[in-house]
C-alpha cells in the first residue's frame, strides 16, 4: 500500500473551506464554458468587421466566418491570411483549456485521490487559455499594425480590442486561483484508487444532453433581444434603435397582425387538439403488438411502422404528392381502370378536410415511434400479475383491462403533459412542404407564421416577438397542467 493511502471504501472527509473552494471551482468553470457560446464575449472579435454573431467557438473552427468582410484587405494584401490562422489557433487554444477545465471539473466529483488528480486539469487548462489569449492579442496587434499603414488601409481592417480578452483572461485567473487553493486544502489521505459514486457517475453520463439542452434550447433565448430593437436584417443591435416595448405592443394594436394571430392560434390549438385526442392510439397500437404471439410478425410490424418516423417530410410529400396530384396514382387509377372522365382532382391543393388530412399524415408517420415507449412500459410489467390473473380466470381482453391498461397510464399521463404543454409548438416542416396558396388560410401554424414573417417577410422584431408569447404561454400551459394533474392524481412531472 503507498503512503498515506487508505483502504477502500473507508470516506475521506475534507473541511468546510475546502468543500467551498470545490464548489467555488466548478462554478467559475461552468460559467467560463458558457461564455464559449456568447458572441458578445468572443476574445477573438479583433475587428469590427468580423461577424459579431460569431462566438469563440466559431471563431477556431470557421476561417471563413472570420474573413467573410475581410476580402478586399485580403486580396490587397494590406492583411496576411496568417493573421487569421494565428487568431483561430489562439481561440482553438482557448477551448481546449476550457475543455481540460471541464474535465477537471467532472474528476472533482470522485475521492479524494481522483480530485488530486482532476485538479490538475484546471491548473493546465488556466494556462492554457491564457496562452491561446496571448496569441490572440498577438493577431490583435499584427492587425492594429497593418492597420496603422495608412488611414484607407485603418478603414478597410477597422482593428478593434474585444472585450472578451479581458473577460476569459479574469476567468482564467480565478479558475487557477480556486482550483491551487482548493488543491492546497484538500486532505493529506488518499484512497488506493481513482472511484466515483454512482450518483455523480450517472450525473456525468445525463451531462451530455444537459449541455445538448442548454445549447438548443436555452441558448437560443439570447435572440429574444431583437423584440425590443427595430432590426432590420444585416444591421447591429445598438442603443439608436433601441424601441423598448413597441413591437410587443404593436402585436396587438395592429389589425392585420391581430387576424392573423387569431387565425394561426386557430388552426395550431385545432391540429394540437386533434393530436391530443388521438393521443391514445399508440397505447392501441402498443398493446395490439404485444398481443400478437409471431415475435417475427411483430418484428416486422414495429420495423415497418418506426421506419416512417425517419422519413423526412420532404420525401412524405413526394409520396403524397405522386399519390394524390393531378397525374398521380389515385387520379390515374380511376381514368384508366375504372373509366371516370374527367378524374384530375388535385388532392393536395384543396384546403377541404386540411386539418384531418395532416392528422392522418401525422398518425402514419410517427404511431410506430410513438409506441415505442409504451412496448417497453408493458415489457416492465410484471409477469406475475399476468400469471395470477389467468390463474383467477381471467381471459386476454381482462388481463389487458385491468393489468396492462393501468400500467401503462402513468407513462400516458407524463406524455399527455407533455402534449398539453406543446400545443403551440406543433412543427413547422410538416406544414411548410404541404403550404400552397389555397390552403395557407388553414394550414398555416403558429411555427409556419413565425417562419413566414421572420425568415420570408424579414420582419425579424415581429417574430421574436411571437416567439416570445409562444414560450411564454408554453410553460403556464405545462405548469397549469401539472398542476391539474397533481390535484386530480396526486402525481406531477415538475
Amino acid at each position: 500500500m503507498q503512503a498515506n493511502a487508505i483502504p477502500q471504501g473507508v470516506e475521506i472527509k475534507g473541511s468546510s473551506l475546502n468543500k467551498v473552494l470545490m464548489w467555488l471551482t466548478r462554478f467559475v468553470i461552468t460559467i467560463t464554458g458558457m461564455m464559449v457560446f456568447f458572441p458578445v464575449l468572443n476574445p477573438g472579435r479583433i475587428s469590427t468587421l468580423i461577424n459579431e454573431n460569431a462566438s469563440l467557438f466559431t471563431t477556431a473552427i470557421s476561417y471563413e466566418t472570420i474573413t467573410n468582410q475581410m476580402a478586399y484587405p485580403l486580396r490587397r494584401g494590406m492583411v496576411e491570411p496568417m493573421n487569421f490562422y494565428l487568431l483561430m489557433a489562439g481561440a482553438a487554444i482557448v477551448v481546449l483549456g476550457i475543455l481540460l477545465n471541464c474535465g477537471g471539473a467532472c474528476m472533482s466529483l470522485g475521492n479524494n485521490r481522483m480530485k488530486r488528480v482532476g485538479l490538475l486539469l484546471p491548473m493546465l487548462g488556466a494556462a492554457a487559455i491564457v496562452g491561446g489569449l496571448v496569441l490572440i492579442h498577438h493577431a490583435y496587434t499584427l492587425l492594429e499594425a497593418a492597420a496603422a499603414a495608412s488611414a484607407s488601409a485603418f478603414k478597410r481592417i477597422q482593428p478593434a480590442l474585444p472585450m472578451g480578452l479581458q473577460v476569459f483572461g479574469v476567468a482564467a485567473v480565478l479558475v487557477f486561483l480556486t482550483t491551487l487553493l482548493a488543491w492546497l486544502t484538500l486532505p493529506k489521505e488518499r484512497e488506493e484508487k481513482m472511484e466515483m459514486d454512482e450518483k455523480f457517475r450517472l450525473f456525468l453520463l445525463f451531462l451530455p444532453v444537459l449541455l445538448l439542452t442548454f445549447i438548443f434550447c436555452y441558448l437560443p433565448i439570447y435572440g429574444w433581444r431583437f423584440a425590443f430593437f427595430d432590426y432590420k436584417i444585416g444591421d447591429s443591435l445598438t442603443m439608436e434603435n433601441f424601441v423598448g416595448l413597441k413591437w410587443f405592443t404593436y402585436l396587438f394594436e395592429n389589425e392585420a397582425t391581430r387576424n392573423d394571430l387569431i387565425r394561426v392560434l386557430r388552426n395550431t390549438l385545432i391540429m394540437s387538439g386533434l393530436g391530443i385526442a388521438t393521443s391514445w392510439l399508440p397505447i392501441a397500437f402498443a398493446v395490439l403488438l404485444a398481443e400478437v404471439r409471431s415475435s417475427k410478425f411483430q418484428r416486422l410490424v414495429q420495423t415497418l411502422t418506426t421506419i416512417p418516423n425517419f422519413i423526412s417530410w420532404v420525401l412524405v410529400y413526394a409520396i403524397a404528392f405522386a399519390i394524390f396530384s393531378t397525374d398521380g396514382f389515385v387520379n390515374s387509377f380511376l381514368r384508366n381502370v375504372m373509366g371516370v372522365t374527367g378524374a384530375n382532382t388535385d388532392y393536395l391543393a384543396s384546403a377541404d378536410w386540411i386539418w384531418v388530412k395532416m392528422l392522418l399524415w401525422g398518425t402514419w408517420k410517427g404511431l410506430g415511434w410513438s409506441a415505442i415507449v409504451y412496448i417497453a412500459g408493458i415489457a416492465g410489467i410484471d409477469q406475475q400479475l399476468y400469471e395470477a390473473a389467468k390463474v383467477d380466470g381471467a381471459n386476454r381482453f381482462q388481463c389487458i383491462r385491468h393489468i396492462t391498461i393501468p400500467g401503462l397510464m402513468p407513462t400516458y399521463m407524463v406524455m399527455l403533459l407533455m402534449s398539453v404543454a406543446g400545443m403551440l409548438s406543433n412543427g413547422m416542416d410538416q406544414y411548410l412542404v404541404f403550404e400552397n396558396p389555397i390552403n395557407k388560410s388553414m394550414i398555416e401554424v403558429l411555427d409556419l407564421y413565425v417562419y413566414n414573417i421572420g425568415i420570408k417577410s424579414g420582419l425579424i422584431p415581429i417574430s421574436t416577438v411571437v416567439g416570445v408569447f409562444k414560450s411564454l404561454i408554453g410553460v403556464t400551459l405545462l405548469f397549469g397542467a401539472n398542476g391539474i394533474s397533481k390535484a386530480v392524481r396526486g402525481e406531477s412531472i415538475i
